[in-house]
């Protein structure tokens, strides 16, 4: 080990929460950024809308594969330097997004979603280390949900910042300054390093069997797969909503760019609160998995509303509309990852929160480009889009509920007659 100090000693509780929270956000605002302005970058450089959803997809394809390795990363090189260099690449990927012209160097795009992607991977597993050490079970779900917070505050960021910035300096300009942002963050934490990483352990190494025991782990144990196989069906849907508001309300509703992302804005505010508030009632009331059915039938029902009326609903109703979308898309991850470290064996929560997230990324590859592909073969465009992909988060929440029957059976069968 490369020390002893106890993160709960040398560091604030909510000083840990802060930083986990700020990295979350300026890593989330990073990999959205290029979707706000794709209305705009798309028509420079002659692409067609639905690239966006490619672009989202590759991100997220990055993030599948650095997850499954972060377990050893952490363990090596310790949660908050991982976190610090996650942050450095989301600098290096919006770099490349902003040399992107038409023609070969379209190639930038994809370098830079990619590279954006291997930063995003191992953020919420290095912050589900930390915080797995530091949080007393019954505030789980509500500090989880609070640290979660970051990926919607990230996106309301973007939302209402970078159309601003996109007209007064233009996209690609927008998209360094996010990054620049980004480095600053990960400077700006150097300080709770040392308390933070002082469990890591130089000596480890990764091997094929390591980067493999995660989802070995999840697929062995029955609530922590269906967990993550729901994660996957709510994370297509959220990231749908990320990536597809603004080009849909732009392209189908009229809005104006500043406009559309501020609707944006709103939804992932609502996610924020969202967040806090279905931790606290999970804790408080019904329990992780209980909430997570309830949420999945929520969404699925805001994203058909969403879908068919928005471009013919006035603004005083599409606002709570698409708030309550945000809440719910946007708002599950913390209960879901509270759960999840819950369900880990002790201290492998980091490991097996990179499991259950290789589901959750492989939604959100897969559901942006099959979110696009609808928009472009079925009939009604994104109305019957919006409507499929409410259908599989309530498939999702259904899952959430056969998980919660089966970890209170095998609850059962190991507690003492």
């Amino acid at each position: 080990m490369s020390g002893t100090a106890s993160p709960s000693r040398a560091a604030s509780p909510w000083g840990v929460l802060g930083a986990t929270t700020t990295v979350q956000a300026l890593v989330s605002m990073a990999a959205l950024t290029p979707p706000v302005f794709a209305a705009v970058a798309t028509e420079d450089v002659g692409l067609p809308g639905s690239f966006v959803g490619y672009y989202t997809s590759l991100v997220y394809l990055g993030a599948m594969v650095t997850t499954l390795i972060s377990g050893g990363i952490i363990g090596r090189y310790g949660a908050m330097r991982t976190s610090q260099v996650c942050l450095a690449l989301c600098l290096a990927g919006l770099s490349g997004v902003a040399a992107m012209q038409a023609g070969p160097l379209v190639v930038m795009a994809v370098v830079g979603a990619l590279v954006i992607g291997l930063g995003y991977g191992p953020v919420t597993p290095s912050s589900s280390h930390i915080l797995a050490r530091t949080t007393p079970p019954e505030r789980r779900g509500l500090v989880f949900s609070i640290k979660q917070t970051g990926v919607p505050i990230g996106g309301m960021l973007a939302g209402a910042l970078v159309p601003s910035l996109t007209d007064a300096i233009g996209w690609r300009w927008a998209a360094l300054v996010v990054g620049a942002a980004a480095l600053a963050v990960a400077l700006l934490v150097q300080p709770t390093r040392p308390a933070l990483d002082a469990d890591r352990d130089p000596r480890k190494r990764a091997n094929v069997a390591a980067v493999l025991a995660p989802l070995s782990m999840i697929w062995r144990h029955g609530p922590l797969r269906l967990l993550s196989v729901a994660s996957f069906t709510f994370a297509a849907i959220q990231l749908s909503l990320s990536s597809f508001l603004v080009v849909y309300l732009v392209r189908r509703a009229g809005m104006s760019l500043v406009d559309a992302g501020l609707i944006l804005a709103v939804a992932q505010g609502a996610g924020i609160a969202g967040r806090v508030v279905w931790g606290w009632v999970a804790d408080k009331w019904i329990g992780p998995r209980a909430m997570l059915l309830i949420l999945g039938a929520v969404m699925a029902a805001a994203a058909i509303l969403t879908g068919w009326l928005a471009p013919v609903m006035p603004v005083a109703l599409l606002v709570p509309v698409v708030a309550l979308f945000g809440a719910t898309a946007i708002g599950w991850n913390g209960v879901f990852l509270a759960e999840v470290a819950h369900l880990a064996p002790k201290g492998r929560a980091g490991e097996a929160t990179g499991g259950a997230l290789f589901f959750t990324y492989a939604g959100v590859v897969f559901g942006p480009s099959l979110f696009g592909i609808a928009v472009e073969v079925l009939p009604g465009d994104y109305a019957s889009a919006f409507t499929l992909f409410g259908l599989a988060a309530l498939a999702g929440g259904l899952l959430s509920g056969l998980a919660a029957r089966v970890a209170h059976t095998r609850e059962a069968e190991a507690s003492p007659p």
